[in-house]
């Protein structure tokens, strides 16, 4: 598996260099030599058979979006009709028009420099521009600059939120760090059951009230992993739409009562968006940051979309960092974003 987030370690204390008696100017005393820092030990990498695991689901994740595009370079010529095929194919991915239309001027200018001749050349040109642009959205996921950290996460109802937070959490639990739920999500029927669930399954803590106020939730789970020492408290906010003004305003109330229960808090605000709604869910994160000020995204349910180029209209449109996507339900089908290889399996 990949390391899902930027664990923050502690800093290196260098041991003082016992004190030296004076001597006589004639004998200078010899330098003392100090002692050599201990170098941080680095988190495992990821095996060789988890990495190609991974790639192979996300490669079947994306084949309907990546077909699409890719059956243009299956001819002999590179010419004005490949382009605007070209441009047609990003545009029924819901890549966007910016985006393709930046794309495609970058592509030119890659074909001209490289002096490319067949069209499976400028598909290896197309994978690196897309990487190129895909690239300010890889970033990991910090934990440690606050303890506790305390995550917020939003989305629309059946975007898999409340899935993911639990996948997070599992993955959260691995690396030894301890997580709170607070089950804030009271108004959609069994949210606060399925939260339990993975809590259970996960045995961590989990914060909730029957019918309880979402904001009032989140304040006790806050304070409740402050007086506790917990590493993570993770927040699972109400689904909205952000056509509903009234219920995105209660997502802002949980967000100020969170900031009264830890003035530094929330350190991230993360949105789950659903990869099969396209340029809707382009909408989404405009909405979201306007209301939350979002710190990352989740793209789930990439497996089987024909619309993954969605990613491309929010590098080009909103670049807000995307942590982690999602192809699956199973725990390992939730990793890391990464660029290279999301442009990499989209074009394979």
């Amino acid at each position: 598996m990949f390391s899902f987030f930027k664990k923050k370690s502690p800093p290196v204390e260098v041991p003082s260099p016992p004190a030296t008696p004076a001597r006589p100017l004639s004998q200078p005393a010899a330098p003392t030599p100090t002692p050599a820092p201990t170098p941080a030990q680095p988190e495992p990498a990821p095996t060789p058979a988890a990495r190609q695991g991974w790639m192979d689901r996300l490669k079947a994740g994306l084949r309907k979006t990546g077909s699409s595009i890719t059956t243009v370079f299956t001819g002999t010529r590179i010419d004005d009709e490949l382009y605007e095929e070209l441009e047609t194919a990003l545009l029924v991915a819901d890549t966007g028009v910016k985006a393709t239309e930046y794309l495609l001027q970058d592509l030119k200018r890659r074909v001209k420099e490289a002096k490319a001749t067949e069209p499976s050349q400028v598909k290896t040109l197309l994978a690196d521009a897309i990487t190129d642009l895909l690239t300010p959205l890889q970033k990991p996921l910090s934990i440690g600059d606050h303890k506790p950290t305390v995550i917020m996460v939003a989305g629309v109802n059946g975007a898999g939120k409340t899935t993911s937070i639990g996948k997070l959490t599992k993955h959260l639990s691995d690396e030894g760090l301890s997580v709170l739920l607070a089950a804030a999500d009271t108004f959609r029927a069994a949210a606060k059951e399925q939260l339990a669930v993975w809590a259970t399954r996960n045995t961590v803590e989990i914060v909730s009230q029957q019918g309880g106020d979402p904001a009032a939730v989140s304040f006790d789970a806050v304070s409740a992993g402050r007086a506790r020492g917990r590493d993570v408290v993770l927040v699972d906010t109400a689904g909205r739409l952000p056509t509903q003004t009234h219920l995105m305003e209660e997502v802002k109330k949980i967000k100020r009562v969170v900031q009264k229960a830890d003035g530094t808090a929330p350190h991230e605000v993360l949105l789950v968006i659903d990869g099969n709604t396209g340029q809707n869910a382009l909408a989404q994160v405009r909405a979201f940051d306007d209301t939350l000020g979002l710190t990352g995204l989740i793209v789930t349910k990439l497996d089987g979309t024909a619309k993954g180029g969605v990613l491309c209209a929010i590098a080009r449109e909103k670049p807000i960092p995307v942590y982690f996507i999602g192809v699956g339900e199973k725990l390992e089908d939730l990793e890391t974003f990464n660029a290279r290889e999301f442009a990499q399996a989209l074009l394979s």
